[in-house]
C-alpha cells in the first residue's frame, strides 16, 4: 500500500469513526436530542458500529486500523516501522475530521447549550457538557487508577486484534471487521466505566482539539490536565499487546 492511500485511508476511517462515535454520544447528551439520556448500552454499540463503518470503508486502502494503539501494536510484533507515521497522521487528521463533521450536524444541539432562565425567577438550567461529547472524562479522577483502566482496556483490544490474525479464513470470510467491531461494544460495556475508555489517542487527543477551538455556546473546559492519560495509556497498552503477542504466539 502507498503513503498516499494509507494516509486517505486512514483519514476517511477515523472520520466515520468518529462522526459515528462522537455522534451516539451528542445525541445521548446534548439537550433536544431525540436520544438524549438513551444511556450507555446506546453509546457503546453506537462507538462498535463507527469501527464497523470505518474500518470496512478504509481497508482497501490501508488495511483500517483507525487506532494509532493498534498501528503500534501491529509495528512492535512485526518489526515494520516504515509507515507507521504516514498511518498515525491520517488519523489524527481523520479524528479532527469526524469531530467538526459531528458538530456540523448537530449544530442546532450545540447552540442550544446555552445557560437559560428557567420558569422559577432565580433558578437556571445548566448548559449540557460538551466535552465529553468529543473526549474522554472520568468518573473518578486518579490518575494513576485512570492510567492502568486505558492500559488494561487497549491490551483488551490490541491483543485480540492481533490473534484474530491467526483465525484462518476470517479476514478472507469479510467477518474480521464485524468481529472487532463487537470486541469494542464489549470493551465498552466491560470496561468503559471508569474512564469513557479512549483506547485510542487519535479518537481523544484529535476532538479534544477540536473542542477547544469550535464556537461552541458554554461549552466549558477541554481538561488537558487530563489529557495525557487517553494518549499515553493507550499508546504503553497497544506496545504490550504487540510485545505480548510476538512472544506467546
Amino acid at each position: 500500500m502507498s503513503n498516499g492511500d494509507v494516509f486517505v485511508g486512514e483519514m476517511i476511517g477515523t472520520a466515520i469513526l468518529i462522526l459515528f462515535g462522537a455522534g451516539v454520544c451528542a445525541a445521548v447528551t446534548l439537550r433536544y436530542s431525540k436520544a438524549r439520556a438513551s444511556g450507555w448500552v446506546v453509546i457503546a454499540f453506537g462507538w462498535g458500529f463507527g469501527v464497523l463503518a470505518g474500518a470496512y470503508t478504509a481497508a482497501p486502502l490501508s488495511g483500517g486500523h483507525l487506532n494509532p494503539a493498534v498501528t503500534l501494536g501491529i509495528a512492535v510484533d512485526t518489526g515494520e516501522w516504515g509507515q507507521v507515521w504516514v498511518y498515525v497522521l491520517g488519523q489524527f487528521a481523520g479524528a479532527m475530521l469526524g469531530a467538526v463533521l459531528c458538530y456540523l450536524t448537530y449544530f442546532a444541539q450545540f447552540r442550544a447549550n446555552v445557560r437559560e432562565t428557567g420558569i422559577t425567577e432565580g433558578t437556571a438550567d445548566e448548559p449540557v457538557p460538551t466535552l465529553g461529547v468529543f473526549a474522554t472524562i472520568p468518573e473518578i479522577r486518579n490518575p494513576v487508577a485512570n492510567l492502568m483502566t486505558e492500559i488494561i482496556a487497549t491490551v483488551g483490544l490490541v491483543l485480540p486484534v492481533l490473534a484474530f490474525g491467526l483465525t484462518e479464513g476470517l479476514g478472507e470470510s469479510g467477518t474480521l471487521v464485524l468481529i472487532v467491531a463487537l470486541l469494542v461494544v464489549g470493551i465498552g460495556l466491560s470496561l468503559g466505566g471508569p474512564t469513557g475508555y479512549a483506547i485510542n489517542p487519535a479518537r481523544d487527543l484529535g476532538p479534544r482539539i477540536v473542542h477547544s477551538v469550535l464556537p461552541i455556546p458554554d461549552k466549558g473546559t477541554s481538561d488537558w490536565g487530563y489529557a495525557w492519560i487517553p494518549v499515553a495509556g493507550p499508546l504503553i497498552g497497544g506496545t504490550l499487546a504487540g510485545l505480548v503477542y510476538n512472544a506467546a504466539f
